[in-house]
């Protein structure tokens, strides 16, 4: 339903598939819906997994019709004419971004530069923001708002480019404090890794290798590992060779993995990199401490050493391996951190987010 006589917001998405860029643009959707603004999906891509509040316009059932130039061409005009016809007040453009001559056209043709607030979800910067600090500031100085989902992004952009624009936003936690129940436990001890399986990136291997290292699957405390992704056979095979095939279990994907988060001993974080892991504070939130690596960026932002978790050294399996140990050998530590997990994950509750946006969206 479109709400009459309030600010109009269009939320620009490479998708709503899997993905946290994506879940976070369709649970920011819900937050300005429900905080009383008429919202707004563009989506690149025909795919669409999360829930979502306001008028979508899937430019990507247009692009499976016609992937051509000419068929480009014809997307970008429906979408200036989208744009036209609505007059937002704010444009949020939450995809990647690659290639300057695209976006020029994006930011010049398409987009109101006083109006458009680009999102930086990642630490790895460059596919959001033109290596180049001079086609960089061509493209974003001058824009609304950059906004970034941690501090260590936001001094990374603002020192490599001289940005004046950038405010910091976390992601937000789609729990419901009030309602949401922790009560439940599965009989099944296990510690637990969700998110893509892409090795590259989230250095699962390193995981499998502290495990391997830790007292856990003597102690019959299995691995779960929830998720899809390019490298799920290699990763099986890595497990396999190190004799982990009876204590690692693969599941699929899940879009709402509560129950799982909610019956594991504790979350395991091990990226290369990150912008603000939504596993950490989705398993806070659920009551269920954490044991993060300390990669760029989010989880020194999120994490409060052996207060709701624990943060090691990158790159060490023998760290992660005695901090895995830890939670199990003093119940001490772990309850004390178990006891603070669901009030530290408050600060990024969908109304806390809510009322950050609210303010810059003035």
């Amino acid at each position: 339903m479109i709400k009459t006589d309030a600010k109009k917001v269009c939320i620009v998405v490479s998708s709503l598939g899997i993905g946290g860029a994506e879940r976070s643009s369709a649970l920011l959707s819900e937050i300005l819906y429900d905080i009383g603004y008429e919202v707004h999906i563009v989506s690149v891509l025909d795919h669409i997994d999360y829930p979502y509040k306001g008028k979508l316009l899937n430019l990507g059932k247009l692009k499976s019709q016609n992937g051509s130039a000419l068929g480009r061409y014809k997307r970008l005009k429906i979408f200036k004419a989208y744009l036209k016809t609505y007059n937002f007040d704010y444009v949020i453009d939450n995809r990647t971004r690659i290639g300057f001559f695209k976006e020029f056209i994006i930011s010049n043709w398409l987009y109101n530069a006083k109006k458009t607030m680009y999102c930086v979800r990642s630490y790895k910067t460059a596919v959001y923001i033109n290596p180049n600090r001079f086609l960089a500031r061509q493209l974003y100085a001058s824009s609304c708002k950059v906004v970034t989902v941690s501090h260590a992004i936001s001094e990374k952009i603002s020192n490599a480019y001289g940005f004046k624009n950038c405010v910091v936003i976390h992601n937000p936690v789609a729990i419901d404090f009030d309602t949401m129940s922790t009560d439940e436990k599965s009989e099944d001890r296990y510690i637990l890794f969700y998110g893509r399986l892409d090795d590259s990136v989230k250095n699962i291997t390193l995981l499998l290798e502290a495990y391997s290292k830790s007292k856990l699957p003597q102690a019959h405390i299995k691995l779960k590992i929830l998720g899809n992704g390019k490298d799920e056979m290699l990763l099986k095979q890595k497990s396999k060779s190190m004799g982990l095939q009876y204590h690692v279990q693969f599941l699929d994907f899940q879009p709402h993995p509560y129950e799982f988060v909610t019956s594991a001993f504790f979350t395991v974080l091990t990226s290369k990199y990150e912008g603000f892991p939504r596993v950490l504070v989705e398993s806070l939130a659920l009551g269920t401490p954490v044991i993060s690596v300390d990669c760029k960026s989010g989880p020194n932002e999120i994490i409060t050493n052996e207060h709701n978790g624990l943060l090691v050294e990158n790159f060490n399996p023998e760290a992660l391996a005695k901090a895995m140990d830890r939670f199990y050998e003093d119940n001490k530590l772990y309850l004390h951190c178990k006891r603070n997990a669901r009030e530290s994950a408050k600060p990024f509750s969908k109304k806390e987010i809510g009322l950050q946006w609210k303010a810059i969206l003035k």
